[in-house]
């Protein structure tokens, strides 16, 4: 089992920062792929951003260049800082961990998310 814990959720303004922070723990050894994802009110969960272990990112079209995701020296901590926020990213944010598979990652392990609401 791995157990993940996000952090640093909360309040902004349109076109300030936040950084969310994603701690795992347990057996870390069966992932190597952690990501997050994000709902929406009225809306279905979509994936905001992934990276490997061994550092490949993937990002949805749409983010890529306001959102980084970047992880630790191992898989025990990632970290997705989002710039430039706006009112439509207002959101629970999960970090999800798993095993990446050819095309699509695994998604085993999820934390509880963190709102982010973000103020126009």
């Amino acid at each position: 089992q791995v157990q993940l814990v996000e952090s640093g959720g909360g309040l902004v303004q349109a076109g300030g920062s936040l950084r969310l922070t994603c701690a795992a723990s347990g057996m870390l050894g069966s992932i190597n792929v952690m990501g997050w994802y994000r709902q929406a009110p009225g809306k279905q969960r979509e994936l905001v951003a992934s990276i490997t272990d061994g550092g490949s990112t993937n990002y949805a079209d749409y983010l890529r260049g306001r959102f980084n995701i970047f992880r630790g020296a191992g898989m025990n901590i990632v970290a997705l800082q989002m710039n430039s926020l706006k009112p439509e990213d207002t959101a629970v944010y999960y970090c999800a961990a798993g095993r990446q598979r050819v095309i699509t990652p695994d998604w085993r392990y999820w934390g509880e998310g963190t709102l982010v609401t973000v103020s126009s």
